[in-house]
Parts: structure tokens; C-alpha cells; sequence
């Protein structure tokens, strides 16, 4: 089988509720979805769409590429298709591979049994065709084999990215509780910001919303902060097919020098670490940073800016006691010092967003984990709203 030669299902996955942003990022790519889910998005393609959608995308998790799909009842009966592929010609006699599953087949209790039994009919093939087999392990940094068996159907993937694509590569320190970067990235998606009016985000902590923000007005992909995938690691890799994608993502990035991204937390290790991980990203001109309480953030004085709060949730009686002040100073804020601006609020804590005060113009789901969260939009009239009306 030569996989940079074929042309197969792709399903890139994502977190529950990122699918429609992540369909509107394959979407502005040129591609077509043939599905979408709530935890990915369907299309067809080769291993050269694979690897740009892997350099490309914010919001997914991986990229997966069918390589077989057929019946199974049991671990005996996956083993007895596996066992027949291959495998030679997908993962290199000399290399590393892992697997990766998602089961649900009541014959299988434990998914790293179905996991083992994948790797014995990769090992056991290799054995037959070759007198020896590549070594294997937990870690995603080489080839990658995904199992998803869903009752009596199986189907086997080469996912092409290995370690997760929600990370995103310029977090090296990731400070407390830090947001995904491809939640973030989403919840920017979400709002209406122009991408030219200034972000201020109080409460930045390890500043990720602040730097997703600045990554995505200077277009600037995940693919620019990572040299490791894991089609690298597969027979048939041409570096230059690689080349090509880096080349791509290069030249698009754009340099927004008026644009200011404006990020404050009451802790200095907070901002120590915005400053660091916005250094990595190379957008660290683009953030200005202040150590100070969220109600002395800087608010530059120009409409249709936004303004972005990520506040803890809460998750004991005395913490969430002790949030409900800080919540109703938050609306108390937004409501006296962001006038003219778009506020947004992403919180996990449904009962403490009712503290806030102002009415939501819209309520965003999203999960972190597995907490439902909503991202609260306000809009901040810089007079009274029949006055905004006349004006238009």
C-alpha cells in the first residue's frame, strides 16, 4: 500500500463544540466537508491535504487517515484483518509506532487490550514479511495507528499528527488552569472582533487568549512553532512535500504593527509567563502587559474594541463564595469602563455567571474538560441603546 499515492476518508477530529469553527477553518483552506460532527469534521483527501491541514488548523485535535475499514466481533476477528496488512510498506522496518484507540465493543473491556492486540498483528506481520519488527511504545513521536471499533464495525487510521494538535507549541510554561489553545482559539473564533481594534484581556494568566488573539490577526499557524508529525514517520515521507506546507504557512503571515493586544493579571508569575510564551510566539510587540487588579486594566478609548474575561469557576464552597464579589465587579466594570466596546465572558460556572448583572446578547456553549462552559457576550453601549439606534 502506498499511502502518499492514495486518496482516502480524512477525519480531523476536535473537542466536543469546536466543530463548527474547526469547519469553517478546513472550509477557508478550500476544502469541502463531507460531514461535520460534534467532535470533528469528515472530508476527502490525500496525505499531502493531511499534512497541511495538520500545519494549518487551531481548533483540532488530529488528523486521521482511513487506511481500512471492515467487521470485527471480536479481538480474535480484528486481529485476523490486521495481521494481513501491509504494515510493511506503511511504518519503516527500523522505526517507532504507537497506537491509539476509541472502542466501544461490548467483547472489549479495556481499551488498551484492543490496543495490544492492534500492536501483536502489526508485530506479528512485520515478523513473517521480514525476520523482524520496528519497536513500539506509549509515546506519539513516531508512526501512530488509530483503532476506532464501534460494535461490529472497526476501522483503522494512520493518524498523521501524533501528539495532539490543541496544543499548539509556544506554551512551554503553561502557568494555572491554563485554556486550551485550541479552546482559545475557538472562543476568539466566537466573537466579534475585527482583528484591528485593540483585545484587552484582564486576568490573562499564562496568556493564552492574548496570544491566540495576536496569532490569529497576524495569521500565523500552529504549524510554525512545531517540526514533528507523524507522517514524518511513515514509508514514503518526502521532506519535501513538508517544505512546501512551512513555505506556504510562511508566507502568509501579515504584520499588524498598530494593532495592541492588552494583557493584565493581578500576579507578576502570571504576566512573567504571558511575556515568555508570547516571546515563543514571536508576538510579544503586539502584547502590552501590566501587572495590576482587573479593574485598573487599561481600556484604549476606541469603539468596537473588545474585551475578554476568563475568570476562575470555582470548584469549592468557600472559592465560589469569594467569586461571587468578584464576578458582580466584573459586570460592574464592563458596564462603567468598557463603553463603546463588545465584553465577553468565558466561564464554567453557570450560577456565578448569574452574578455578573448584565443581560447576555448572546450565550456561546463550550466545554473545557468535560465542564460545560458558556462564552457570555455583552454589548457596551457607548450611550443609551436608543441612542446607538439613531446613530446608525
Amino acid at each position: 500500500m502506498q499511502i502518499f499515492n492514495i486518496t482516502s476518508r480524512i477525519i480531523v477530529t476536535c473537542s466536543n463544540r469546536l466543530s463548527i469553527y474547526l469547519e469553517k477553518e478546513i472550509t477557508a483552506l478550500g476544502y469541502t466537508p463531507v460531514r461535520v460532527f460534534k467532535t470533528g469534521v469528515e472530508l476527502q483527501g490525500n496525505m499531502q491535504d493531511c499534512i497541511r491541514l495538520n500545519a494549518h488548523l487551531r481548533c483540532a485535535s488530529q488528523v486521521l487517515f482511513s487506511i481500512n475499514e471492515f467487521k470485527a466481533f471480536n479481538a480474535d476477528d480484528l486481529y485476523k484483518t490486521l495481521v494481513t496488512m501491509e504494515w510493511e510498506t506503511i511504518i519503516p522496518a527500523d522505526g517507532y509506532f504507537s497506537i491509539s484507540s476509541n472502542v466501544s465493543n461490548e467483547t472489549i473491556t479495556n481499551n488498551l487490550f484492543a490496543n495490544v492486540k492492534v500492536k501483536d498483528a502489526i508485530a506479528d506481520r512485520f515478523r513473517e514479511k521480514t525476520g523482524s519488527r520496528p519497536d513500539s511504545g506509549a509515546l506519539l513521536n513516531g508512526a501512530v495507528i488509530h483503532l476506532y471499533w464501534k460494535e461490529s464495525i472497526a476501522e483503522i487510521f494512520i493518524d498523521t499528527s501524533g501528539e495532539t494538535l490543541s496544543k499548539h507549541g509556544y506554551r512551554k510554561i503553561p502557568g494555572k488552569a491554563p485554556m486550551l489553545e485550541s479552546l482559545a482559539a475557538a472562543v476568539i473564533y466566537a466573537s466579534n472582533w475585527n482583528r484591528e481594534t485593540p483585545f484587552v484581556n484582564p486576568m490573562c494568566g499564562s496568556g493564552t487568549l492574548a496570544i491566540e488573539a495576536a496569532l490569529i490577526a497576524t495569521n500565523r499557524v500552529p504549524g510554525l512553532y512545531r517540526n514533528n508529525y507523524a507522517f514524518m514517520h511513515l514509508v514514503g515521507y518526502n521532506e519535501q512535500q513538508y517544505d512546501a506546507v512551512v513555505k506556504e504557512i510562511e508566507a502568509q503571515v501579515i504584520e499588524n504593527p498598530s494593532l495592541k493586544i492588552y494583557a493584565s493579571d493581578i500576579s507578576e508569575d502570571a504576566i512573567n509567563v504571558t511575556t515568555i510564551n508570547a516571546g515563543i510566539a514571536g508576538v510579544e510587540d503586539m502584547i502590552v502587559t501590566a501587572c495590576c487588579d482587573f479593574q485598573d486594566a487599561t481600556i484604549p478609548a476606541v469603539e468596537n474594541s473588545v474585551i475578554f474575561f476568563n475568570p476562575e469557576y470555582g470548584d469549592r464552597l468557600g472559592v465560589e463564595e469569594a467569586l461571587q464579589t468578584t464576578y458582580a465587579l466584573m459586570g460592574d466594570f464592563l458596564k462603567k469602563k468598557c463603553k463603546g466596546y463588545t465584553g465577553y465572558i468565558f466561564t464554567g460556572n453557570l450560577e456565578l455567571a448569574k452574578k455578573i448583572g448584565l443581560k447576555p446578547k448572546r450565550r456561546i456553549e463550550f466545554y473545557t474538560s468535560k465542564i460545560d462552559c458558556r462564552l457570555f457576550e455583552y454589548e457596551l453601549y457607548a450611550g443609551t441603546r436608543d441612542a446607538k439606534k439613531l446613530a446608525v
